[in-house]
């Protein structure tokens, strides 16, 4: 998907059983080229939902305090235990994951959760005492020792989910792994993997999208900027063909690979959107949230498709599952501002063609080259000059294990310009949808077995990946540009044509 915004992650659940571990974190830090995904009896509790605390609460959680709606699993052990590795980890990527917090708030759970459990066992023990006959004054100092060990285990109870839930949203911010390959710094530390083509020569002054359209009368951003307000637009005449064309080439390619279309919802919880590493109602957030709700609108067809299978166990042979996803996209493109961002460069609604897959853990390095590859070959065979990027720490969003960026050259603009990424987000956000796979068995059941129990071991998380096909603004200023005639046509490249009925070239009207 095309980068916008911060990201955000999740953490723990409330017992010790749902703490099963960020595994992609111990790949990364410890530096291992093949990531490998372990598996763990708490999958099942890794997205317990928990209720908005509307109460003011008591204890550790009370006045006010925000609750988690959900959580997801993280080894808090393991980065205790790795502390340096993941302070490393977090700073490389410019992180504001607190982590010493997140480590003191666990030490004090564990704390916590010995001193409930001490208080469980005498409770127990008791209630087993009373069980016999006794003198009915050691009966009624056995009662009395219940009941104050049942108040004070009340209160400790509610003092441990209070600092459960506040350890889950400081553990919140711990960004994902990062692939050992992956280049150490900002954004101008990234590193070329590709580059395709060359940049065009005219023997005439070249104009940019914005002039192009206007005599072409393509787009009118002053009339939208009248109805919608700055960074909308309306698409005009053979725009809008151009825009359906885009999508239609772009679906009709990317199935022959093998992706299944969909076109997704565009309104979708808030929850949904956290769970795939977006702060919907953060500070300078890029998501626009609905008032009075727990919706948003979408910026990427990533996160509906996120969340199709999400709290779902998968079959191995279903494995991998590839989707190609038309939808409308909403970003509030907050502090985005000057001539670099002019026209459709970036704008608050467009149309984009997004492939998501959700594969085994061993394999998603191999579908992350993948999903570049089919961007490569999508904007080569339509002529452009671009180069692909391998991106530095600094620019990654917290779920991306590693992410190629595309920037094509854009005369106009006389800059490169993103046009589409591609990300491994491991099992960044499958660990908080939870979504997981029941490996098949290596031998065939004993005939013995017990019915209904399920062969295969325990359950694993799938990676997901995502990458743009077409995101039709930027490849719109693309072609418009690059294509550009002396007499101000644009020559449409030929596999858009049997998309536009056979249309080869944008002609200035006639005045």
């Amino acid at each position: 998907m095309l980068t916008c915004g911060r990201f955000l992650s999740s953490s723990a659940a409330t017992t010790t059983a749902s703490f099963s571990p960020l595994r992609t974190l111990t790949r990364s830090l410890l530096r291992r080229p093949h990531p490998r995904l372990l598996s763990s009896a708490s999958a099942a509790a890794a997205t317990t939902a928990v209720e908005p605390d509307t109460k003011g609460g008591s204890g550790a959680g009370g006045g006010g305090a925000v609750r988690p709606q959900w959580k997801a699993a993280i080894d808090f052990k393991w980065i205790r235990d790795n502390r340096d590795a993941v302070a490393d980890n977090i700073r490389s990527r410019n992180s504001a994951a607190n982590l010493d917090l997140v480590l003191e708030l666990y030490d004090e759970y564990l704390a916590l959760q010995k001193e409930v459990e001490r208080l469980r066992a005498e409770r127990n023990a008791v209630a087993n005492k009373m069980k016999g006959k006794l003198d009915p004054s050691v009966r009624q100092a056995l009662v009395e020792e219940g009941k104050n060990l049942k108040e004070a285990l009340i209160g400790l109870e509610e003092d441990l989910v209070g600092l459960t839930d506040k350890l889950q949203l400081e553990a919140q911010s711990i960004p994902n792994a990062t692939h050992p390959d992956v280049p150490v710094g900002g954004e101008e530390s990234s590193v070329v993997r590709k580059e395709v083509g060359s940049q065009r020569s005219f023997n005439f002054t070249i104009k940019d999208h914005l002039q192009l359209g206007k005599e072409l009368d393509l787009f009118d951003f002053d009339a939208a900027a009248e109805v919608s307000g700055s960074k909308f637009y309306y698409l005009k005449n053979e725009a809008v063909l151009l825009e359906m064309a885009l999508v239609n080439w772009a679906i009709s390619e990317v199935s022959k690979k093998g992706f299944t279309p969909l076109i997704t919802p565009e309104i979708v919880r808030s929850s949904v959107v956290e769970k795939c590493g977006f702060q919907p109602r953060a500070q300078n957030t890029q998501v626009y949230s609905i008032e009075n709700s727990d919706q948003c609108l979408i910026g990427t067809a990533e996160i509906p498709v996120g969340g199709i299978h999400m709290d779902s166990i998968l079959l191995e042979s279903a494995l991998p599952l590839k989707y190609v996803a038309y939808s409308h996209c909403f970003r509030t493109e907050a502090g985005a501002a000057g001539a670099a961002t002019r026209g459709l460069y970036r704008v608050h609604q467009f149309s984009k063609v997004e492939m998501f897959i959700f594969c085994r853990p061993e394999e998603s390095d191999k579908w992350h080259e993948e999903l570049i590859m089919i961007e490569e070959d999508l904007y080569a065979s339509l002529g452009l000059h671009f180069k692909t990027l391998d991106m530095a720490t600094g620019d990654l969003g917290a779920p991306a294990y590693r992410k190629f960026d595309i920037e094509a050259w854009m005369p106009g603009l006389e800059r490169y310009g993103e046009i589409s990424s591609a990300s491994n987000c491991t099992d960044y956000q499958s660990r908080r949808l939870g979504i997981r796979y029941r490996p098949a068995p290596s031998e065939p059941p004993p005939a013995n077995a017990k019915k209904g129990k399920a062969a295969g071991g325990p359950t694993q998380f799938v990676h997901t990946l995502n990458a743009t096909a077409v995101a039709v603004p930027r490849l719109m200023v693309c072609i418009l540009e690059n294509f550009q005639q002396e007499d101000g046509s644009i020559v449409i490249p030929e596999p858009l044509r049997p998309f536009l009925g056979g249309l080869e070239v944008l002609s200035p009207k006639s005045k």
